[in-house]
């Protein structure tokens, strides 16, 4: 509460004034908090339904799924392509206050235009409604040169990295003639897609210098995304930059089924860092 002298009197304030002038600045207070609570409470824009019994708001390509009790701090969980497959870790980390957030840009490969559209998602949660600075990202397959992609362009923005069985260089999948990946990145041919030098694999610095942890899961019969192609490739860059980089082997499996029935390795690890 400010002291008397400090407001504006042209005379000496009666009792009655005093009191106005010490009260005023506490119902300021108090309707500044009641506004903050009710931004608050504010619903995320979109159609409302239930989601593994949380609450999930639907607008456009963008999901929001709130927790039953927000962790202090709001943090968060994004997921990227294939949302609801595989669920494990999504579930648990909601039980424990995770907001689970979803952008889709599946048919854009990680390209600069999905980059945009992750930025423009981050700030609205990050400026509107108070999520945390850092975000944990979560790639399935193709999910992984979005994850990858979007955190190299903002390595202070990433808690967290997990892949699970992620593509970290478009020319192990889908291949360099493909027609997605041509018409995402606006190349005019395969020799030039070919001749790119900034897949995930090629670009994991800005990473290992913000000191990200990465973790993978990984099938090790995987021939849709061959491992040796991708995790093991960038597993082995990025421990030479000093990073942490853990990868989680599923012996005999393939690119199916995706993460783990017991999460709790996973959850171990985004908690630890």
């Amino acid at each position: 509460i400010p002291r008397p002298e400090t407001c504006l009197v042209t005379s000496k304030p009666s009792k009655a004034n005093m009191k106005l002038l010490i009260t005023l600045p506490l119902v300021s207070l108090l309707l500044a908090a009641g506004s903050a609570l009710v931004a608050e409470e504010k619903p995320f824009p979109g159609k409302k339904s239930k989601w593994q019994g949380f609450d999930m708001y639907q607008d456009g390509g963008r999901k929001v799924i709130v927790p039953a009790k927000v962790a202090e701090g709001k943090p968060w969980v994004w997921r990227a392509r294939f949302f609801g497959h595989q669920p494990q870790f999504d579930v648990a980390l909601l039980k424990m206050g995770y907001h689970l957030v979803y952008c889709n840009v599946g048919g854009l490969y990680g390209s600069n235009t999905a980059v945009e559209r992750w930025n423009a998602f981050y700030k609205y949660l990050r400026e509107e409604r108070g999520f945390a600075e850092k975000a944990v990202l979560e790639g399935m397959s193709r999910g992984g040169l979005i994850i990858y992609n979007w955190g190299i362009a903002n390595p202070e923005k990433v808690a967290v990295i997990y892949g699970d069985a992620p593509v970290m260089d478009f020319k192990s999948w889908p291949g360099p003639g493909s027609g997605g990946i041509l018409k995402a990145y606006g190349f005019k041919n395969a020799e030039e897609a070919k001749a790119y030098k900034r897949n995930p694999v090629d670009n994991l610095k800005p990473l290992a210098d913000a000191g990200v942890p990465i973790i993978h899961v990984v099938g090790d019969a995987d021939t849709v995304v061959p491992v040796s192609e991708n995790t093991t490739i960038a597993e082995k860059r990025y421990q030479e930059m000093g990073g942490t980089f853990k990868v989680i082997h599923k012996e005999k499996v393939g690119h199916h089924p995706h993460s783990l029935k017991d999460p709790a390795p996973l959850v171990d690890f985004v908690l630890k860092h």
